[in-house]
């Protein structure tokens, strides 16, 4: 297996990601947003007990809507979602969307979005809003996405220490290509008793560079840092290979396996855990050990959906490794910079 060449959502062809934040002054939260110009197929699956979501009703696959314009990630709580807001309008403005009417303009763009809460490392009534997701749409783009404390990931806390915003890619040996993006800010722990991420172990050869760290410093943090007690992971799992509503919602699926492996625990009733699932349908579905009929369709869905879970883990890792920290709240390269090569 192999990254693809940005290691990042965006070698998904058909996809742009832009982002925007504000930091320091009483604020430390962002918007990202997943652009898809030529629309494609979504899905979506919630498994966290406390998510803040907007517009996911219409990804169930028996529901008329079978495209969506884009994804709108962000911070703020249920006050963030009115950054989709800003989405829509730049969407408007360019007469994509959902046709309603015989004008060109006659479109309601579609855009599903999920919100992580980071509002106690803003001062009060510090929030993204429409302006927000504008800012992000106009700064999107298909080339390298910045990682770390930056758009839905600038006030993210993982468990005890700074969460961030992290993306990677897989290219199958077929050229399908997976790519994900997560906003990491998980009320569990991410870090093993070794100091090191749960998920280094999945990292493709030379994509962490990472060692153990000095015993001195893993004797020196107490994980006794405040932890928030709302917090919440989100995020996109992509694929430009051809799917379904059904078979996206798998993908969305499994993208939940990626984040289990990398978090502990997951999914608590304090998370919003949420993954979108996107295909910009450019590829054919194929699988490399290919039978006749249905069954050589499921077997190509296991096959990407196997993969997916793995990218989702090392995104959440990039998530960690990328952030720097913010006041009262260290980054793992704050605390370990040993492990760093």
């Amino acid at each position: 297996m192999i990254a693809g060449a940005r290691n990042a959502l965006t070698d998904v062809p058909g996809l742009l990601v832009g982002q925007h934040h504000r930091l320091g002054a009483g604020w430390a939260t962002g918007t990202t947003v997943v652009l898809a110009p030529g629309g494609a197929v979504g899905a979506v699956d919630v498994r966290g007990g406390g998510p803040g979501t907007r517009e996911t009703d219409l990804l169930d696959p028996s529901h008329l809507v079978q495209r969506v314009n884009a994804i709108c990630l962000s911070g703020g709580s249920a006050y963030g979602l009115a950054a989709a807001d800003g989405v829509m309008r730049h969407l408007a403005e360019r007469n994509q969307g959902f046709p309603v009417g015989p004008g060109p303009e006659q479109v309601v763009p579609i855009v599903p979005a999920a919100v992580l809460f980071d509002l106690w490392h803003n001062t009060w009534g510090n929030r993204p809003d429409a302006g927000f997701g504008a800012l992000a749409c106009a700064a999107a783009t298909d080339g390298p996405i910045e990682q770390g404390t930056v758009g839905a990931g600038a006030g993210a806390q993982a468990g005890w220490l700074k969460g961030g915003l992290g993306t990677a890619s897989a290219v199958l040996p077929d050229g399908t290509t997976l790519g994900a993006l997560v906003a990491a800010n998980p009320h569990g722990d991410v870090l093993a008793p070794t100091g090191l991420p749960w998920a280094a172990q999945l990292g493709l050869p030379d994509e962490f560079r990472l060692r153990a760290p000095d015993q001195r410093e893993l004797a020196a943090v107490s994980r006794e840092f405040p932890a928030s007690k709302l917090n919440t992971t989100i995020g996109v799992i992509a694929t430009d290979a051809t799917l379904s509503k059904a078979e996206c919602r798998r993908l969305a699926v499994v993208a939940h396996d990626g984040l289990a492996r990398a978090v502990r625990p997951a999914h608590s009733m304090f998370d919003g855990d949420t993954f979108f699932a996107l295909s910009t349908a450019q590829r054919d579905l194929v699988a490399a050990d290919a039978v006749f009929g249905e069954a050589s369709r499921a077997a190509a869905l296991d096959e990407l959906c196997g993969v997916a879970a793995d990218v989702v883990s090392r995104a959440i890792t990039h998530a960690v490794l990328a952030a720097t920290g913010i006041p009262g709240l260290p980054a793992f390269r704050d605390l370990f910079p040993s492990a760093l090569l």
